[in-house]
């Protein structure tokens, strides 16, 4: 059974490397409202953990991350 989320906004940051992913990401963020959710697509194999820092150090919550050719992660925004 898979849980399809609903994101408020989505940012493709395919072919990007570290840090940019996660730059454009908190770019995103901040015109998100409290509660909303952002999917980020990216290809970079060390979002991964970059993706789980970031949200442990902003406060935004990781909803979900999915691995497999492409990285896919929903944030809630604090």
């Amino acid at each position: 059974m898979t849980t399809t989320l609903a994101a408020d906004r989505e940012l493709d940051v395919r072919g990007l490397n570290c840090p940019l992913p996660i730059l454009r990401a908190k770019k995103a963020l901040t015109d998100l409202a409290s509660g909303q959710v952002l999917k980020v697509v990216a290809t970079d194999p060390g979002s991964v953990k970059d993706f789980q820092a970031f949200c442990k150090q902003t406060g935004n919550e990781l909803l979900s991350s999915s691995e497999g050719p492409e990285f896919t992660f929903f944030m809630k925004k604090r």
